[in-house]
C-alpha cells in the first residue's frame, strides 16, 4: 500500500463500497458527489490500478476493490482503536504507573492516594515498590520507575526533584504526662529513654544537636533503621521518639493502635525533607503528572503542619 494514501481516501472508498453509490456516500460524508468521485480517482492514481468500472455515471467495483476493501477496513479499524486508546491515555483512563516509595510514605499515604486517583480509571495498571530512600533514588536515576518518594537526596543530573521541607514531631504514649503539653522541648525529655535512627541519619544528628544546645543529655536506648518500628516501641511505653510526620501519620492510620500514641511539635524544630522524584531525561506521562500533583498537594500539607 502506498505511503501516500490518506485517511480521507480510505474512508471515502469504504463508504462507497458499503453504500454501493457515490450519491449515498456523498450524503453520509457530507460532501458533494464530484468531491467523492475525485477522491476515488486520486486513490486509484496512488494505487496504480482502477478499483471501479465507470458505467453510465455509476461505479461498479472490480475484484481488486473487494480485496482492497479488507485492507482499508483493517487500516481504518486500527486508526479508530488507536484514536480511542490515545483519547483514553490523554484523559488519564489508560496507562501504567510505576512508583517506588520509602517506608514512611509507602505504608498508607501513597497507597491511599493511589487508590483515590485510580478509583475512576479501571484500565490503568500500577506497580508500587517499598524500598529504602537510597534504592528509590537509584531506581529513578536509572529510569526503572516513573515516580519516587524518598528523603531528599543530593542533587543528581539524572533526577528531577520536588522538595517538601517538614518538621519532626515528638511521639509519646497518649497517657504520658507530657502529652498534655502543646509542644515538647529537650528539657521536657531530660533523663528520658529515647529511640532514634542510626547515628548517620540527619534526624539523629539534628536531634542530638538540639539536646546539646539545650544542655540536656540525649539518652538513646534504641536504634532503628526506620521510624515505624520505633513507634511500636514507643507505644509499648519503653521510650520517646522524635520522628518524621509521615511516619507519625502512617502509624496513626494503622491497625496497630495509633490511638495509643500522641504526637506533639518538637522545639527547636528538627528538619525533615522529602522529595518527589522523577527521571530527568524523559518527560512524564500525563498520568504520572496527574498523580504527582496529588502527591505534591498532600506532602505540601505536611510541610504546612496540616498533614495529620
Amino acid at each position: 500500500m502506498s505511503a501516500n494514501l490518506t485517511f480521507r481516501q480510505l474512508l471515502t472508498f469504504r463508504t462507497v463500497m458499503r453504500l454501493g453509490s457515490v450519491s449515498g456516500a456523498a450524503r453520509q460524508l457530507g460532501r458533494t458527489q464530484p468531491a467523492v468521485s475525485a477522491t476515488i480517482s486520486s486513490l486509484e492514481e496512488e494505487l496504480g490500478f482502477p478499483l471501479f468500472e465507470r458505467r453510465k455515471r455509476r461505479l461498479l467495483p472490480r475484484p481488486e476493490a473487494q480485496y482492497f476493501l479488507e485492507e482499508a477496513e483493517a487500516v481504518l479499524d486500527r486508526l479508530a482503536r488507536s484514536s480511542q486508546t490515545m483519547g483514553e491515555i490523554g484523559g488519564l483512563r489508560q496507562g501504567v504507573l510505576r512508583i517506588a516509595s520509602m517506608p514512611a510514605a509507602a505504608s498508607f499515604i501513597v497507597p491511599g492516594l493511589l487508590s483515590e486517583f485510580l478509583q475512576d480509571k479501571p484500565e490503568v495498571t500500577a506497580s508500587m515498590m517499598l524500598r529504602s530512600s537510597t534504592v528509590v533514588v537509584d531506581w529513578i536515576a536509572s529510569q526503572q520507575y516513573d515516580i519516587g518518594v524518598a528523603e531528599t537526596p543530593e542533587p543528581r543530573a539524572s533526577i528531577a526533584m520536588r522538595v517538601h521541607d517538614m518538621a519532626c514531631v515528638c511521639a509519646l504514649r497518649a497517657d504520658d504526662p507530657l502529652a498534655g503539653k502543646s509542644a515538647i522541648t529537650p528539657a521536657d525529655l531530660r533523663e528520658a529513654d529515647m529511640a532514634a535512627l542510626y547515628p548517620e541519619h540527619p534526624t539523629n544528628r539534628a536531634t542530638r544537636r538540639a539536646f546539646g544546645e539545650a544542655g540536656v543529655s540525649f539518652r538513646q536506648r534504641f536504634e532503628f533503621q526506620t521510624f515505624l518500628p520505633a513507634l511500636e516501641v514507643v507505644r509499648n511505653g519503653l521510650c520517646r521518639l522524635v520522628t518524621d510526620p509521615l511516619s507519625a501519620a502512617s502509624f496513626e492510620r494503622s491497625i496497630r493502635g495509633g490511638e495509643d500514641l500522641a504526637f506533639r511539635p518538637f522545639l527547636p524544630e528538627v528538619p525533615y525533607s522529602v522529595a518527589v522524584l522523577t527521571p530527568a531525561h524523559r518527560p512524564n506521562s500525563r498520568l504520572a503528572d496527574g498523580f504527582i500533583a496529588r502527591l505534591d498537594a498532600t506532602l505540601g500539607e505536611f510541610s504546612a503542619g496540616r498533614g495529620r
